[in-house]
């Protein structure tokens, strides 16, 4: 299993990058803050107006280390990636089943994962704190949510698993407010809503979103697979929809648990954000910035990988949705094993 490095975040407004020898060097105010390895990194993700010499962009496509540029608020701008990793077969065969049949196979499993995982936050939070939460509410979704995952698996269209997933969503995220157990006047959901996001809880998870979807689309580009061609999220040019179509399995497990652990902890404060005029809601330069640690740090936690049957960082769990997926494009599986927490 692949080892895993660290990913660089640079979150400070005007801070430059540039290269030195073989280290990425983060210069501020034309004073040098910040220095590491290259062989220490297997990305860099940029906010804001960063800039990036052409030296250093040079230095990340050698050896393999994605440069992934994103706005402040988070939302994906692009990135810049080495030669095409992979077997061009595979990326062949990807084309062609993403334009037959196999689109909906692989497309209900992504979104079967991710109802049975959404289902499995709301019973931990259940298991956890069923004596301070509204339980007939949750365990109501919980029963809603046993049922989208049959009629995803008996869809006959990709436009019914869209909309199968879209009425799941929206039961999971009403029920998911229950599980917020401090300062409900200020850390609320009130389903799920983004550019802008109206609300704290879902500007922190757009942000963490963000974070995720550079992951999975660099896993996905080591492995060979091409991001920009999913199965479910339809060709949009320069969308990754590959990159989000994984992500549905990850999302609720690896993203939204930590931010209610960041809310119910009460690590994160009402004056943390920005609201604006027109109502969106912004998270400070100071709270990105611990949001960031408190997602790497739960990227080293261990997990037991229920297909894999050994013990991964929980970092590498795109990485590893990546390899089983085009494992089974090759035709080296039978079937694509989503990933399922229990």
């Amino acid at each position: 299993m692949r080892k895993l490095l660290n990913t660089l975040y640079v979150t400070t407004p005007d801070s430059y990058l540039s290269r030195d020898g073989e280290s990425v060097v983060v210069r501020f105010e034309d004073k040098e803050k910040f220095r590491i390895p290259i062989h220490n990194l297997e990305s860099i993700v940029t906010f804001g107006y960063t800039g990036a010499s052409p030296a250093l962009m040079h230095l990340c496509m050698e050896r393999g280390v994605s440069l992934s540029f994103l706005q402040e608020s988070g939302r994906y701008m692009g990135s810049v990636v080495g030669s095409v990793r992979g077997n061009v077969l595979l990326r062949r065969r990807q084309y062609r089943m993403a334009d037959g049949n196999e689109a909906l196979h692989l497309a209900s499993r992504f979104i079967v994962a991710k109802i049975a995982n959404a289902r499995t936050v709301l019973s931990r939070g259940l298991r956890d704190h069923g004596e301070t939460i509204v339980s007939e509410k949750v365990s109501r979704e919980m029963d809603f949510l046993k049922r989208y995952m049959r009629r995803v698996l008996s869809s006959s269209s990709l436009e019914d698993v869209r909309g199968v997933e879209g009425e799941a969503a929206r039961r999971y995220f009403g029920a998911l407010d229950e599980l917020i157990l401090t300062d409900k006047e200020h850390f609320f959901l009130r389903g799920r809503n983004r550019r802008p996001p109206l609300d704290r809880m879902n500007a922190m998870l757009s942000y963490l979103y963000s974070l995720l979807r550079v992951d999975v689309q660099a896993a996905l580009e080591t492995v060979g697979l091409d991001p920009a061609v999913g199965f479910l999220h339809r060709d949009r040019p320069g969308r990754p929809s590959l990159a989000l179509d994984l992500m549905e399995e990850l999302r609720c497990y690896m993203a939204d648990r930590l931010v209610l652990s960041l809310v119910n902890r009460k690590q994160v404060e009402p004056k943390q954000f920005v609201v604006k005029e027109n109502g969106a809601v912004l998270l400070k330069p100071e709270l990105k910035r611990e949001i960031i640690s408190a997602w790497q740090k739960r990227k080293q936690e261990e997990i037991k990988h229920p297909f894999l049957g050994e013990k991964i960082p929980l970092g590498l769990l795109p990485y590893a949705q990546s390899l089983l997926l085009a494992r089974y494009i090759r035709g080296d599986l039978d079937d694509y094993p989503p990933f399922l927490w229990k």
